[in-house]
C-alpha cells in the first residue's frame, strides 16, 4: 500500500473560479491582519508552539512568517494590507530578541540561534527586506557565517537554510560578502556528504540519513542549486546524477504510482507511529516538488498521480503547505511546469479551491484562523496564488 486512503477526502465538486479564489486569497490575508496583536503577535496552535515560549516569532510557523507571506501577497498584487508591515518587522525582531521562542530541550542542533526558519536569521530577513537598513544585514550575515558548521545537515535548521536567506540577500544588494557566505556554507555541505551522496542529520538527540525537504537529501540538494552559478558546473552535474540515483534506488512503485519512504533504505511505514506519508514534508510530494529538475520524468509522473488518486488531505493535517493539501498541491504544480501538460495545472487548481473550502471549515471549527506560513492560513493563500498564475514557487525556497 502506497497510502492510508482514510488519511485523505473526498475532492470538492466546487469548480476553479479565478474570482472566488482572489476573494479567498484576500479572505485570509484580511483575516491575519485583523488577529494581530502588536505585543503578542498572533494566537499560535498547539503544535506550532511545540514547547516554545510564546509568542511565536519564526518563519516557519511565528510571526515573521506571517509578515513575510502578507508581503509577498502585496507585492504580487493579491491583497492590500492595511497593517503597517514595516512597523511590525522591527517589533517581531524584538520579541525574538526579547525571549527566542526554540524549543524547551538541551537537543538542539547546535548552534540553535541562528537557523533560518526556526531562529534569528528569519526574522533578521524579514525585517531586512521590509525596512532595509545595514545594522539588520550585517546581523544577518554574522548569523549566517555562525551557521555554516550547524551539525543538523537540513534546510530547517542548518547551512541549507542561510545559504537560501544569504542568495536573497545577494540577489537583493549585488554585495559579494553575501556570495562568499554561501560559498562557505556549500563548501561545508558538500564536505559533509557521504561516498553515496547521502547526508546525515543531527537533529533533537537522533541521527538520520532522511530524503524529504526540510530535513533531507533534496532539501540539501535544493539549496545547492539555488545557488545558480555560484555551485561549480562540475558538482552541480554530479549531485544532480547522484541524487537522482537514490531516489531511483528507494522508489516504491505500485501500478504506476510512486512513494518514498521518509529515510534512505526505510519503509513507507514511519517507525514513529506506522503512518504512511503523502505529503510535503515526506513522501511523494515533497520529493516531486524539490527534485522536480532531475528526478526521472517516469517517476516524477507516478509520484504526482499518486498524489492526485490520493485526494486533499483530511481535516487532520489539513490545507496548508508542509503536510497538507497545498503541500500536494505544490507537486501538480511542478509536473505542469515540468511536462507542460495543462491536465496538471487544472488537478492543482482543484487542490488550490478545496485547500481554500478547508481553511474555512477549519476556521469554523477552532473559531480563528491558523496564523503561519508553512502549517497555517497564508501559506494556503500563496498555493492558491501560484494557481493563479500557473507557477510553482514554493514560500522562502523557490521566492524570498
Amino acid at each position: 500500500m502506497l497510502y492510508d486512503p482514510n488519511a485523505f477526502e473526498l475532492l470538492t465538486a466546487e469548480p476553479w473560479n479565478e474570482e472566488r479564489v482572489r476573494a479567498g486569497i484576500r479572505a485570509i490575508a484580511a483575516d491575519a491582519e485583523q488577529a494581530f496583536d502588536f505585543d503578542a503577535l498572533w494566537p499560535a496552535e498547539e503544535w506550532d508552539a511545540w514547547e516554545a515560549q510564546l509568542p511565536l516569532t519564526n518563519l516557519y510557523v511565528g510571526a515573521c512568517g506571517v509578515l513575510w507571506a502578507l508581503d509577498a501577497l502585496r507585492r504580487r498584487g493579491h491583497a492590500e494590507p492595511e497593517l503597517d508591515l514595516r512597523a511590525a518587522a522591527p517589533r517581531v525582531l524584538e520579541a525574538w530578541r526579547a525571549a527566542p521562542d526554540l524549543p524547551q530541550t538541551d537537543e538542539l542542533p547546535r548552534p540553535a540561534d541562528a537557523s533560518f526558519w526556526m531562529a534569528e536569521s528569519g526574522p533578521l530577513l524579514v525585517a531586512w527586506r521590509l525596512a532595509p537598513s545595514p545594522e539588520l544585514a550585517d546581523a544577518l550575515y554574522a548569523r549566517v557565517r555562525e551557521n555554516a558548521r550547524n551539525e543538523a545537515n537540513e534546510i530547517m535548521w542548518g547551512a541549507p537554510g542561510t545559504m537560501l536567506a544569504a542568495g536573497a540577500m545577494l540577489d537583493w544588494t549585488g554585495e559579494e560578502r553575501w556570495a562568499d557566505a554561501w560559498r562557505e556554507s556549500a563548501d561545508e555541505l558538500w564536505r559533509r556528504r557521504g561516498p553515496d551522496g547521502l547526508w546525515t542529520q543531527h537533529l533533537y538527540g537522533q541521527t538520520a540519513r532522511s530524503l524529504g525537504p526540510p530535513h533531507g537529501l533534496v532539501g540539501n540538494t535544493l539549496a545547492l542549486l539555488r545557488g545558480g552559478e555560484l555551485l561549480d558546473a562540475g558538482r552541480r552535474e554530479e549531485l544532480m546524477r547522484a541524487v537522482a540515483g537514490v531516489l531511483e534506488r528507494n522508489v516504491v512503485l505500485d501500478g504506476g504510482l510512486a512513494n518514498w519512504p521518509g529515510r534512505d533504505g526505510g519503509s513507507l511505514e514511519a517507525a514513529e507511529d506506522g503512518q504512511i506519508r503523502v505529503q510535503w514534508c515526506c513522501g511523494a510530494p515533497g520529493i516531486v516538488v524539490s527534485a522536480s529538475t532531475y528526478l526521472d520524468e517516469e517517476l516524477l509522473l507516478a509520484g504526482s498521480e499518486l498524489i492526485w488518486r490520493a485526494g486533499p488531505h483530511g481535516l487532520e493535517k489539513g490545507a496548508c503547505i508542509c503536510h497538507g493539501t497545498a503541500g500536494n498541491g505544490y507537486a501538480l504544480l511542478r509536473a505542469f511546469e515540468r511536462t507542460g501538460d495543462e491536465q496538471w495545472l487544472d488537478r492543482a487548481r482543484r487542490f488550490a479551491v478545496h485547500a481554500l473550502e478547508q481553511v474555512e471549515r477549519l476556521k469554523a471549527q477552532r473559531g480563528r484562523g491558523r496564523y503561519s506560513l508553512w502549517t497555517g492560513d497564508v501559506g494556503t493563500a500563496l498555493f492558491a496564488a501560484d494557481c493563479l498564475e500557473a507557477r510553482a514557487s514554493v514560500p522562502t525556497i523557490d521566492s524570498l
